[in-house]
């Protein structure tokens, strides 16, 4: 079930004042209060919906799952304007950047009245939510898990996100074809090569190209050209700090996940982040590798290597 929280007089981050912004958020397991919490920030297609038969998470978060729905509380809030379950859209995409994210989320914790998290979680536009909270907030979690994500938007990132921009705007069939792009930076040419060999339809089309339109068209079905110009905007601003040096304030323990062959945020970006946190004297900051041909949706696809390096810190 849906909850909500309602804000009046938010300033967004070009100084203007919105009159009212409504939250919607849910809670698995445990009642709050009861249990110790973990935030889950949703990824770019995702939402509130973590765990259940509906949860985008559900392989990893769940009864009997690594992150045990019986021992933790899980509190996941929907992204302003994604739409899920008929929550309001927003009119200008550009309304809100990740930092006015966070800190509405942050006043969604403060109603709901939590003032410490176990974990801070979140994968790829959530990781950058995460890395935000946790700057805005430096004391709230005991742990911060990153996950396929920078702290920071990227050039390759800012390129990749203009490219989905100029689709949507221009595109006869926007989501279709943004996403189709979008499937492209998500996976990788081992990837598609190794799974479609060159084997085509019975109608004689490529199977990758089928397998591309078929994400393309399912997508146009879930979500709204609205909420994906959102998101697109939204993954353009990921700025959590300036360097490394910034994030070392932050009292986590910081365990970054990133995939070895991730063409949307870089490995080698990963490994530097945390070379650069431990040189500015954050002991208690680790790297964890993904190995895998599929790059960044690995974190929806590796799960028996995501679980493991995850499960140490559920016990």
């Amino acid at each position: 079930m849906l909850g909500q929280v309602t804000l009046s007089d938010f300033t967004n981050w070009r100084g203007e004042s919105i009159p009212s912004l409504t939250l919607t958020y849910q809670v698995a397991g445990p009642a709050l209060g009861s249990a110790p919490i973990v935030l889950v920030c949703h990824a770019l297609t995702g939402n509130s919906a973590v765990a259940g038969p509906e949860g985008w998470w559900a392989k990893l978060i769940g009864p009997g799952q690594t992150i045990d729905t019986t021992r933790y509380t899980i509190l996941s809030i929907d992204i302003p304007g994604n739409e899920y379950a008929g929550s309001a859209p927003l009119d200008d995409p550009s309304l809100l950047s990740v930092r006015d994210v966070a800190r509405l989320w942050l006043f969604v914790l403060r109603e709901l009245r939590v003032d410490h998290l176990y974990a801070l979680i979140g994968p790829s536009l959530g990781g950058g939510i995460a890395w935000q909270i946790a700057t805005l907030e430096p004391t709230l979690a005991e742990y911060l898990f990153p996950i396929a994500t920078d702290y920071k938007a990227s050039d390759w990132l800012l390129a990749q996100t203009e490219v989905q921009r100029l689709i949507l705007d221009h595109s006869d069939r926007p989501i279709h074809d943004a996403r189709v792009h979008a499937m492209l930076t998500y996976r990788t040419p081992k990837s598609l090569i190794g799974r479609f060999e060159g084997k085509t339809t019975d109608s004689g089309l490529p199977k990758v190209l089928d397998w591309l339109d078929y994400h393309g068209r399912t997508l146009e079905g879930r979500f709204s050209l609205s909420a994906y110009r959102v998101m697109t905007f939204l993954t353009s601003t990921i700025y959590a700090a300036e360097n490394e040096k910034e994030l070392a304030r932050i009292a986590s323990h910081i365990h970054l996940v990133a995939i070895d062959s991730d063409r949307l945020f870089p490995y080698f970006i990963a490994r530097e982040t945390i070379e650069r946190l431990r040189g500015s004297g954050k002991e208690h900051a680790e790297l964890h590798t993904i190995v895998s041909d599929h790059g960044h949706d690995a974190f929806l696809i590796e799960y028996d290597q995501l679980c493991r390096i995850m499960r140490p810190f559920f016990p």
